[in-house]
């Protein structure tokens, strides 16, 4: 690994992690537990530390989309149910499944015979989660005909049923029409399953946005993804829970120079000095997860003070306006993400017109993740490359 100071890199604060999974257990009515969602690597905050801190902080299920996110955190030395979301077909994924204990979704009638054909073979018995499809379609079996699905897979010896469940189009909308017949759909399959003598272990159905929204509907298991890491799912929920936003997005200068009037900066020339100025050209770009359509859109931090950044921001690199900062140097620190209101993903998501979910897991790995407590003293630095 270099010695040297990191031309960017990402901050994970582990305590707000800790503060996030505390804050919306609370929220819960015991037994109700919470599954911490950590797939595309913990939404770009590092999946083994994030998922050690929220088991630290009472999570007791993990949610991933893939296997190989199960078998890393399997490998690390993590215990608890791993869930994988995602769609599971292949006999040597069936075997991996079976390997490292991870508990897949099946998803369809079809889904099932194959990991009971592939199992009967190993004589290995797997615990499974049934996915209902009622109303986002896309994973899972039409909620019309569940009943049928779950008789079939309760008949497979290999597999376990180990709950059953379904997911939110719109929990995140202030019109909850459509969620409340999502609701209805999957409060009608499962009574109708219980009117057939078959009790699921566990039934679960909401994500951040309807476990605030509704208690009645958190049933055994919540799954929590972006509250755990500290953003909410809509403005609306707010007011509802305390969360700390636990990623920060940093990178140091790595040239200063001045520019007179009518001098352009970078590609296309979208950026054209309106006076004599001081730039310093920043060591992160696009690669890196600084979205291009930002370009001359944002403010960064440096020195204590906010700055525009400017020119079309390129594949490893920016500029920014260092103009009336005293004292800018090369390798001075700049926070791009994190800090205060215009440093956040949802102000950068409502910039480019999409999600902060998109935000988040847009940091690639070429940025070590450098996880903190407090945002002060360093544990440990993972993904370097």
């Amino acid at each position: 690994m270099l010695k040297q100071n990191h031309r960017a890199w990402v901050e994970v604060d582990l305590s707000a992690i800790q503060h996030n999974v505390r804050q919306l257990k609370a929220k819960l009515t015991a037994p109700t537990e919470l599954m911490a969602i950590v797939k595309a690597d913990a939404y770009g905050h590092g999946a083994i530390d994030v998922s050690q801190a929220a088991i630290e902080a009472g999570a007791t299920w993990l949610g991933v989309a893939t296997i190989p996110e199960g078998i890393q955190l399997r490998c690390a030395g993590i215990t608890v149910p791993i869930v994988v979301l995602g769609a599971t077909n292949g006999v040597d994924e069936i075997k991996a499944i079976a390997e490292y204990r991870l508990q897949p979704t099946i998803s369809n009638s079809k889904q099932a015979l194959i990991y009971h054909e592939v199992l009967s073979q190993t004589e290995e018995r797997v615990p499974v989660h049934l996915k209902i499809d009622t109303g986002m379609s896309r994973l899972g079996v039409n909620w019309q005909e569940a009943i049928a699905f779950v008789q079939l897979v309760q008949h497979l010896p290999n597999l376990e049923i180990m709950s059953v469940y379904s997911h939110f189009a719109t929990a995140d909308d202030k019109d909850q029409t459509f969620m409340q017949l999502q609701t209805q759909r999957f409060q009608q399959v499962i009574a109708s399953l219980k009117a057939e003598g078959i009790c699921p272990p566990r039934i679960h159905i909401c994500n951040t946005a309807a476990m605030l929204c509704d208690r009645q509907i958190h049933y055994d298991i919540v799954r929590t993804g972006l509250g755990i890491y500290g953003l909410y799912p809509a403005p609306h929920l707010k007011n509802l829970v305390d969360l700390q936003p636990a990623l920060t997005v940093k990178a140091r200068i790595s040239q200063v120079k001045t520019i007179t009037t009518g001098t352009s900066v970078s590609y296309g020339r979208s950026f054209i000095a309106p006076q004599d100025m001081t730039i310093a050209t920043v060591a992160i770009g696009y690669a890196d997860g600084i979205p291009r359509g930002l370009s001359n859109r944002i403010r960064v931090a440096v020195n204590g003070q906010k700055v525009a950044q400017i020119g079309t921001i390129t594949m490893d690199q920016c500029a920014i306006d260092v103009t009336h900062v005293s004292n800018v140097n090369v390798g001075d620190v700049v926070t791009f993400l994190g800090g205060d209101s215009e440093n956040t993903a949802d102000y950068w998501a409502n910039l480019l017109g999409t999600i902060s979910w998109e935000i988040l897991c847009g940091f690639k790995h070429r940025l070590p993740r450098i996880n903190v407590m407090n945002a002060i003293s360093i544990k440990s630095i993972t993904n370097f490359i």
